[in-house]
């Protein structure tokens, strides 16, 4: 199935096979998107949602100087803009880190969904909820660490949801982003980003090399990240970390 990894680890398992089906059955188009690519400007009007299948993209918002911070990443398995249904237009940018495979679902196809299978509905209401639930860890993680933790928040993040769909393990997984995507998604600067990884390897807790993120240290990188990955609602996560808030890394 193209849709096999939508709410995989978390609710993949509570979908019949009938929901999954339907799923399946109601992407209209699949499209294979370059790298740096802005797929959805601010203020359009937005008439599809799109499930990311294979690659990362992102959300973002530009300054007035042109300044990019990015206010979400997303991995395979992910609504990217399911909240475009309901508001018909986004608040924000969205665009790909790297090579993307996506597939297309038209909101009159969404609002058949809601009128015959409102118990899949529900399921499509979670996933957008999920994305409320990362957002405001990300309020937390920009607001009270500083920045090694809040880098190591993000390399801890993104491993324990590519885990939930089979595209991390061992500690390394595969990130198509550069130092400034860090440091965008961060709040820092690309020298502050580098600092932080030069640290982050001599203290044997992570490196970021050629697009590959290798966790070392797992403990120790989630106590400096204060990780605790219950806000991602997943199943069966082989990712451990205990309750660390309350001592921010400064």
């Amino acid at each position: 199935m193209l849709t096999h990894r939508f709410l995989l680890g978390r609710a993949r398992d509570a979908l019949s096979e009938e929901e999954r089906q339907v799923v399946e059955e109601s992407v209209s188009a699949v499209r294979m998107i370059p790298a740096r690519t802005t797929i959805q400007r601010r203020g359009e009007l937005v008439t599809s949602s799109t499930l990311l299948l294979d690659g990362f993209m992102c959300r973002y918002l530009d300054d007035r100087e042109g300044y990019r911070q990015l206010v979400s990443v997303h991995v395979p398995g992910d609504f990217v803009d399911l909240h475009g249904f309901p508001l018909k237009r986004l608040d924000h940018d969205v665009a790909t880190l790297g090579p993307c495979t996506v597939a297309t679902f038209e909101h009159r196809t969404i609002a058949h969904i809601l009128e015959r299978h409102p118990r899949l509905m529900r399921w499509l209401w979670f996933s957008t909820m999920l994305d409320a639930a990362i957002h405001r860890e990300w309020i937390f993680r920009m607001g009270r660490l500083g920045a090694e933790g809040r880098v190591a928040h993000l390399f801890c993040e993104l491993y324990a949801r590519l885990e939930m769909v089979g595209l991390a393990e061992s500690g390394r997984y595969s990130f198509p982003a550069t130092q400034a995507d860090l440091a965008e998604a961060c709040g820092i600067t690309g020298v502050h980003v580098n600092r932080v990884l030069r640290l982050m390897r001599e203290r044997d807790l992570a490196t970021f090399r050629s697009g590959e993120v290798r966790i070392l240290d797992q403990a120790r990188l989630c106590k400096l990240a204060e990780f605790d990955p219950v806000y991602l609602y997943g199943q069966h996560s082989m990712w451990v970390a205990e309750p660390v808030k309350g001592t921010a890394d400064g």
